[in-house]
């Protein structure tokens, strides 16, 4: 939660910044850090996915929830 107040907290400075009409290159240095907030509540939520759901459906079989992560993957690297 305190990775995603973290983003939420640089994209509302960027919209604060573009309303100001604040230096282009100053925002684009915001936006890189939502990018970065939002690339590090990924990794995180994706590891604990791999910790726990993928661990547990391997145990039993189930391949379906690695299918789904495997699209699931694939849509967040885009």
């Amino acid at each position: 939660m305190n990775r995603l107040s973290r983003a939420i907290g640089h994209l509302e400075k960027v919209k604060d910044m573009v309303e100001r009409g604040e230096d282009c290159s100053d925002v684009l240095i915001q936006l890189a850090a939502v990018r970065s907030a939002l690339t590090a509540t990924g990794k995180v939520i994706l590891q604990e996915h791999i910790s726990h759901c993928i661990v547990h459906a391997v145990e039993s079989g189930d391949d379906t929830e690695v299918a789904e992560l495997n699209e699931a993957i694939a849509q967040f690297i885009k």
